[in-house]
């Protein structure tokens, strides 16, 4: 029998992991969503626990109920391979692109609800059936905290193995073919032990606990329900600011809670069953205590969390048990105990589940619209400790168990609120935001740099990026013949977006997933006086997408960190056609990828999926740094060839000029210098591979090559693409074009490829002459092959003028040296015959 109450508690998280995720792509990652989805499940578990519990107490074979149960999970899970998607992209255009909260609330947890609910109301039944199998088969009337503890530990593990296995493996729908097999497989173990046993009744137990009264017991039960999923929430919400927030770390978090559960109602099988209500006051007040730990422990995780990051998930898994084991035991065998009591009481453990569900279902309505919003993530820890003494009945021994929990909680509460955001030494936190979703602070690292801190370890742009986020919007602008509507997804400190509205005659409208990054705006890049305001949406850039009917010149994307939870669906086949149907005729979209963020397997897979819809892509970079190397993939709508003519008469419209050129755009090879390879050249360094699609998620699931990806050196993938791609012009230029630029342009390509070879391979960050000695072999060498590549001449001419005040021999040398490699310029001759009388 056990294996097949562990069996149960697999397929059943694994449902969960594999629905949550799929109900995401429908309704976004904002948190109403993704917590109204969690809700819905639920909700759908407790109709299923109030409905089939008469029906599971007096059958007559419980194991044909269970095993029919487990026959409409699996026939229901295979339903929705298909129905899940399907209604998903009818569910987005119906909620339009800025639902009311209170419409996007309702409909993710009314929608999962009613397309769940046949599988969650078969859910609902299952542990009791279980309970009532399990019961008969040991002749064991006080087994149902144990039965609890087993089917929870099978949860661990199919949580674990879905996320980690299955879904890499199979994707959503494979996996949820392989969870059907776990269904039957325990439908029809359970038919062949019913037809090879006897049933025996167990005797009753003699040593009974004194019983809680209906009221008490309820209220018990739904209270702990509530605080329970409530607590999960704000520690998964705490650990997104200190762990890497990939889709392994919402594993590991889950996993190490239902952990700490199963040892809970184990541990009470064994060793506490039979206590009476001092158990449960000792339950109540060390819940509470362990609650009050964690809360104790959090504001410390970080420094235990980056000495986790070399090992990995293993690490990840460490930091989750250290913040969850405590308390989730203790709310494990505080449930084995009320389940007891509920079973004692009733003579079943639907009611039980049916309740507990129904505070869990409204957990996340709580956390998310009153707690945080109200005490803040950390700070929400306490009230929620102190709900579970306020079930302990009033008596002199309650006060008793009540003191220290009590204690803690005060020093607690009036002791200042931790940060979680690492400022620089010598910095200064300036701003902080805490919603739902994030933690975005602004941070100034002692430099006078600002940036934008997501979290507590993603920086989303800062003041020393505006020039580099003004090209993220430029270049793809230039690149359409003559736009005048933009949408931009993403918007980071805004410096971008505002790039973009500068362009003269272009509407700029964008979307931004976190409303705490949008009340930061202020600190970072604002419109100029009197040019146009872009307007800002918060919304789920994805479910945005599915939902608007207007139609766009240029969509500019965002660097999306790939291994974040929630951006690799930015990056699959289906968000890609979706944006493609948002494009004008000759519109262009541009995705923008975070090179130094990315490994090569989710590199090739994105620009599969990228050509996939997008025929005529191409590759474009922003600029030439080795630190943040950025790579725009640009897809024409119609698929036309570059006009070159129209982009130099742009760059000549007097308009444009004073936007574009300060930027470095002043002429059409400043912009077709940064071209790295079309569409035949794109496809053959992609090659043949797995698809990143809504159903297989590749870049989403291989976070964790993604995460080692940031302590490699940033330019490792640069270069890779630069070697293994030699741009051709034919796939650029038309022919008349082509003959004219061809051989400039290959020989400004081949210069481009060798400043980066040397900006990469300058030892640490060297300063002053040391720069000058260990750089400008490699910037001359770049002159030779393009003496027009402006990006090595320019640095030249300034290390030579900075040698003139101390070493005048040297700086003579290296004019000449300049004058050498590039004859057809006349600054370094000049500076030459005036300063040395060469």
């Amino acid at each position: 029998m056990i294996p097949i109450v562990a069996a149960s508690g697999f397929a059943g998280l694994g449902y969960e992991i594999a629905w949550t995720r799929q109900l995401s792509l429908a309704f976004g990652t904002e948190m109403m969503a993704v917590l109204g989805a969690i809700a819905g499940f639920f909700a759908g578990l407790a109709l299923g626990a109030f409905a089939l519990d008469g029906p599971i107490r007096r059958a007559k074979s419980p194991r044909t109920i269970y095993a029919a149960l487990e026959a409409v999970i699996g026939l229901w899970s295979l339903v929705n391979v298909w129905l899940l998607p399907a209604a998903g992209r009818v569910l987005s255009p119906l909620l339009g692109t800025e639902p009311a909260p209170a419409l996007l609330w309702g409909a993710s947890f009314v929608f999962p609800t009613l397309v769940l609910l046949p599988a969650t109301m078969a859910m609902g039944g299952t542990l009791a059936a279980l309970e009532r199998m399990t019961r008969e088969a040991f002749a064991d009337a006080r087994i149902s905290a144990g039965v609890f503890g087993a089917n929870t530990a099978g949860a661990v593990a199919g949580t674990l193995v879905s996320t980690f296995v299955l879904i890499p493996a199979f994707g959503f729908s494979g996996t949820l073919f392989c969870l059907a097999a776990a269904n039957a497989a325990c439908a029809l173990g359970t038919l062949v032990i019913g037809t090879s046993s006897n049933r025996t009744t167990p005797e009753a137990d003699e040593r009974q606990p004194h019983a809680i009264s209906e009221l008490r017991l309820t209220i018990t039960l739904f209270a702990t329900g509530l605080l329970g999923v409530a607590f999960e929430i704000l520690v998964v919400r705490l650990a997104a600011q200190v762990m890497q927030d990939t889709v392994y770390t919402f594993a590991g978090l889950l996993a190490a809670y239902l952990l700490g559960t199963a040892t809970g109602g184990l541990i009470w099988q064994r060793a506490g069953r039979h206590a009476g209500d001092g158990g449960l006051r000792c339950l109540l007040a060390g819940t509470a205590l362990a609650c009050l730990t964690t809360a104790v422990l959090a504001p410390h995780i970080t420094r235990i969390a980056e000495s986790a990051v070399e090992a990995g998930i293993v690490g990840e898994l460490a930091v989750a048990t250290a913040l969850f084991l405590a308390p989730s035991t203790a709310m494990g065998a505080l449930f084995g105990l009320l389940a007891q009591r509920v079973r004692d009481q009733r003579g079943s453990l639907g009611w039980a589940v049916g309740i507990n569900s129904i505070g869990a279902s409204i957990a996340p309505l709580l956390a998310a619209q009153l707690l945080i919003p109200t005490f803040g993530a950390w700070t929400a820890l306490i009230p929620v400790a102190l709900g579970y003494l306020l079930l302990l009945p009033l008596s002199r021994a309650a006060f008793a168990w009540s003191a220290a929990p009590a204690i803690v909680a005060l020093v607690l509460w009036v002791r200042p609120t931790p940060s979680l955001t690492k400022v620089p030494p010598g910095g200064a936190l300036l701003a902080v935001r805490e919603g739902p979703m994030v933690t975005a602070s602004v941070v100034d690292d002692a430099s006078g740099t600002r940036y934008l801190d997501v979290n507590g370890h993603f920086r989303m742009g800062g003041t020393s990026s505006v020039r580099s986020d003004y090209r993220q919007a430029m270049l793809p602008l230039l690149l359409h013949p003559a736009p005048h509507r933009a949408l931009f997804l993403g918007i980071g400190t805004g410096a971008t977006v505002v790039g973009g509205s500068q362009m003269p005659g272009v509407t700029v409208q964008a979307v931004e997933l976190s409303r705490e990054v949008v009340d930061l705006l202020p600190w970072f890049a604002t419109p100029a006086a009197g040019g146009p305001k872009p307007r800002v949406t918060v919304a789920d850039a994805r479910r945005y997408v599915a939902a608007d009917t207007d139609s766009y010149d240029v969509i500019v994307a965002d660097l999306f960190h790939p291994a974040l939870d929630g951006s690799g669906s930015l990056y699959t086949i289906e968000h890609f056609e979706a944006v493609k149907k948002r494009l004008a005729p000759q519109g262009v979209f541009c995705q923008w990828l975070p090179l130094y963020q990315l490994d090569l397997p989710s590199l090739r897979a994105i620009v599969r999926a990228f050509l996939e819809v997008y025929p005529g892509g191409s590759a474009w970079l922003n600029h030439y740094s080795v630190r943040t190397p950025m790579l725009a993939l640009i897809g024409p709508r119609d698929g036309k060839h570059f006009d070159l003519d129209r982009l130099a008469a742009r760059l000549r419209d007097p308009l444009v000029r004073p936007v574009a050129g300060p930027l470095g755009f002043e002429t059409p090879i400043d912009l077709l210098g940064q071209y790295v390879a079309g569409p035949r050249a794109l496809s053959a360094f992609a090659g043949a591979g797995p698809r990143n699609t809504d159903d297989y998620p590749l870049v989403t699931f291989d976070a964790h090559r993604n995460v080692r990806a940031l302590t490699a050196p940033p330019w490792s993938l640069l270069l890779a693409i630069t070697r293994a791609i030699q741009p051709d012009p034919a796939e650029l230029l038309v022919a008349p074009q082509r003959d004219h630029l061809s051989e400039r342009l290959t020989a400004y390509w081949r210069a481009r490829n060798r400043f980066l070879e040397a900006g990469a391979a300058l030892p640490g960050d060297p300063r002053g002459r040391t720069l000058i000695e260990a750089a400008s072999p490699g910037l001359l060498d770049a002159l030779r092959f393009s003496p027009e590549f402006d990006p090595a001449y320019r640095p030249l001419i300034g290390m030579a003028k900075s040698l003139m005040t101390s070493d005048s021999t040297a700086a003579a040398r290296l004019l000449r040296e300049i004058n050498e490699a590039a004859p057809s310029r006349g600054e370094a001759r000049e500076l030459l015959a005036r300063e040395f009388g060469q």
